[in-house]
């Protein structure tokens, strides 16, 4: 077990110098963002990025984002910047936007699992901005939790995965956004959704008219093209259903499953938690936005021991409900239509 230091951003003055320091010698470093905490190594080293995949238990077929301060750093990661690509840059970076784009080969075969096409975003965060500068290397990473759990969007998050198995972790409180980067295909003139995220499909298409949103978004290719597109993700510790319908409907659910002896939990928006009983219930907030940024933690909060089954409501899918309805039906073991 290796020793894990740990910087609070509100007390640690030199917390960047070190951190930066340790990505520099081919360590690991977990760091905040505003979508998710990452867990970040030094992207040009093969050595350095298996370290991200041995912390996680991440299988190294699956690729990683390469995380960059300036468009300057993008454009030495790519082999070209198509216009699509730089109109995006303009719209939406610094943000939560990945972009598949042409790699030149500068960062390890590891980051792109192999494929001639990397993903690269410039993170709109304070921490991870000042990180990126201050090291001035690219930075491969995923989110920093064991492979297949639900996201972290603090700090003690990736602690309670991770201490002892990374180098370092950057405290730079709670993210914002909740969910991962909208990952988005750029190497052809329409641009292809690969993953839903903190920018919605919406919002691109009022900057690049048409949008495609990839067939395989909601299955597993056997060669993902981008991240978060293959394996189980962001599972509770107990199983989850999804049930679609009105609190009424919810509540037979819920009652059904107590009649059977279990302790069951229920993740819902404001309204549909107001009007349920259960074991335990966790609002989620009262709009998508709130409920993203809470979706995580909440999957989190459920405990093998304390509860026996999750029932989480379905949301709508316009906007960045997409992204949220992605993780939890990845997440989920069952699903009970209305």
């Amino acid at each position: 077990m290796r020793e894990t230091k740990r910087w609070n951003m509100k007390t640690d003055s030199n917390a960047i110098m070190e951190a930066a320091a340790l990505l520099k010698q081919g360590k690991t470093v977990a760091f905040p963002t505003e979508t998710v905490y990452g867990l970040g190594a030094d992207a040009t080293s093969q050595q350095a990025v298996s370290g991200i995949f041995q912390a996680k238990g991440r299988p190294e077929d699956n690729p990683l984002i390469a995380h960059v301060a300036t468009k300057e750093q993008l454009r030495k990661l790519v082999t070209s910047l198509p216009p699509l690509a730089e109109t995006l840059i303009d719209a939406f970076t610094p943000g939560p936007l990945t972009m598949i784009l042409p790699s030149n080969g500068t960062c390890a075969k590891n980051v792109t699992a192999g494929l001639s096409t990397i993903g690269v975003r410039i993170p709109d965060h304070p921490v991870a901005h000042e990180l990126l500068k201050t090291c001035g290397i690219p930075v491969a990473a995923p989110s920093a939790n064991i492979s297949g759990k639900p996201s972290p969007t603090s700090a003690d998050h990736v602690w309670a995965d991770l201490h002892g198995k990374i180098d370092g972790l950057v405290d730079g409180g709670p993210t914002g956004v909740g969910v991962e980067s909208t990952v988005v295909d750029c190497t052809q003139e329409i641009p292809v959704v690969l993953r839903p995220g903190g920018i919605t499909k919406e919002q691109i298409e009022q900057i690049t008219g048409t949008v495609m949103v990839d067939p395989a978004l909601a299955g597993s290719a056997d060669r993902p093209k981008a991240p978060g597109m293959k394996y189980t993700h962001y599972a509770p510790e107990v199983p989850m259903w999804l049930v679609e319908g009105s609190p009424e409907k919810i509540q037979a659910v819920i009652n059904r499953a107590q009649n059977e002896h279990k302790r069951v939990g229920v993740m819902a928006c404001n309204r549909t938690a107001e009007n349920l009983q259960a074991d335990r219930i966790i609002s989620l907030g009262s709009d998508l936005r709130e409920i993203a940024a809470n979706l995580y933690d909440a999957l989190r909060e459920f405990k093998n021991g304390d509860t026996d089954l999750i029932l989480c409501e379905t949301f709508p899918t316009e906007n960045i409900g997409q992204a949220v309805m992605n993780r939890l039906e990845k997440a989920a073991s069952d699903y009970i239509p209305e």
